[in-house]
């Protein structure tokens, strides 16, 4: 089983809506995974505001990708450099240490999490 940021075992980000690149509600991630979608994260609407500035408007669903558009309060696994940018920028949404995976270690530091985690 992959690992989280604390170093136990990943937990469950959210399967309302199906989140994690392989819609199975984890944040776990492999070579196919492109964007590297680690960070479980609770959507707020300054992020979506802010990733949808971007170009990635996570708020509009499409059905034709399983995405069923997210509002605030939901969770979802974000890609580790738009958490960082968002973080870089002063939104960046909290996040659930547990079930972000250990991978987002590689783009982000412990001490970035934590500073905006909703628990440990």
């Amino acid at each position: 089983m992959p690992k989280n940021v604390l170093g136990h075992e990943l937990g469950s980000c959210c399967t309302s809506p199906m989140t994690g690149f392989y819609r199975d509600g984890f944040c776990r991630t492999d070579e196919e995974d492109q964007g590297r979608h680690v960070v479980c994260a609770i959507m707020t609407e300054a992020f979506l505001t802010f990733t949808r500035s971007r170009g990635n408007d996570l708020s509009t669903p499409r059905p034709e990708y399983r995405f069923p558009g997210l509002k605030p309060g939901d969770k979802w696994c974000l890609c580790a450099l738009r958490w960082k940018e968002a973080y870089d920028a002063g939104v960046a949404p909290p996040v659930l240490l547990a079930c972000t995976h250990e991978r987002a270690l590689q783009y982000v530091s412990l001490d970035m999490l934590r500073g905006v985690a909703f628990e440990e």
